[in-house]
């Protein structure tokens, strides 16, 4: 920074250092968007390429930054874990909160027309951020659990409340007051007697959320690259995948690395006159999964040990 006279209101700026040895939580949330969905003609209660684009915009997040663990995502929601200990701009707070919030807004607009290909942004969404410091294993499961609650218990209500208005006829009003002080066993008897629905069957990801962690790519050995190198630095090449029914648009691989010619493999030692193969370490590469399952009990944590524990 230059060394002028007016330099000093940089001391007006304050330090925000995260406490070390602390697990990040970042929650992004889509701000007005009961407009924005009105406007856009969403489907209610559910809209399935809402939901996709916003697993699209999550999934950029976590390419970019590998410190991120685990995503959580629901309607207009989503929450990030960063492991313990990221060191990610130094710990400071508006760094992560803010460029987190801006690349998860940018991706969303960016990927727009691959799942609205027939509606056009009247005008831009926008997101805003949260960052809590959790200091335990046991707050970080708490979090996700109240998280993958939440969603159970609002989809469940507008899985009533929109059956009510667009299958039963009522206004919106009348419909918050057949539902006022009802149990969930209530909801799921509405649902059952009036219109035939089994709440269980509905599909996981409206009941449980979308869940996004890495995981080992089942597909062929990747010789002696870590899932880092198999990108390009601009990030051109996307970095996770997930289940075919969750599939984003195809993004083209790079290139296969390829050696100079004359150049020795790294599996072909030489000493002296003598050529010795050695065995080419294989890796296999992370792949980040979409997954709609439940997140409150153990079965999820404890099969992925790796999320919460770094040792």
């Amino acid at each position: 920074m230059a060394g002028t006279k007016y330099a000093y209101v940089k001391d007006f700026e304050l330090p925000d250092p995260l406490l070390p040895n602390t697990f990040i939580v970042v929650r992004i949330d889509g701000h007005a968007f009961h407009r924005f969905t009105d406007v856009h003609g969403f489907a209610k209660p559910n809209d399935e390429r809402g939901l996709r684009l916003m697993d699209a915009a999550a999934r950029a997040v976590m390419d970019e930054y590998k410190d991120i663990v685990l995503a959580f995502g629901e309607s207009d929601e989503y929450s990030f874990l960063l492991r313990r200990s990221t060191s990610l701009y130094n710990r400071r707070e508006a760094k992560i909160l803010t460029t987190l919030v801006s690349l998860f807004t940018a991706s969303y607009i960016f990927h727009w027309g691959a799942y609205f290909p027939e509606t056009s942004l009247r005008y831009p969404p926008t997101f805003d951020g949260r960052l809590v410091l959790y200091p335990g294993q046991k707050d970080v499961r708490d979090y996700f659990a109240w998280r993958q609650a939440d969603t159970h218990i609002n989809n469940l209500y507008n899985t009533v409340f929109w059956a009510l208005v667009q299958q039963d006829g009522q206004t919106t009003t009348e419909a918050h007051a057949t539902l006022r002080g009802t149990v969930s066993n209530q909801k799921h008897e509405i649902l059952f007697s009036r219109f035939g629905v089994n709440y269980n069957g509905i599909p996981a990801r409206y009941r449980k959320g979308s869940i996004l962690v890495r995981e080992i790519d089942p597909g062929p050995d990747i010789l002696d690259l870590d899932a880092s190198e198999l990108l390009t630095p601009a990030g051109d090449v996307t970095k996770c995948t997930e289940s075919s029914e969750d599939a984003a648009p195809p993004v083209p691989l790079k290139e296969p690395l390829q050696e100079p010619p004359g150049a020795v493999s790294e599996g072909m030692k030489t000493k002296g006159t003598k050529a010795r193969a050695t065995t080419t370490k294989k890796r296999r590469k992370l792949i980040v999964r979409v997954l709609h399952e439940d997140l409150i009990g153990d079965a999820f944590w404890a099969q992925r040990p790796a999320i919460l524990n770094e040792d």
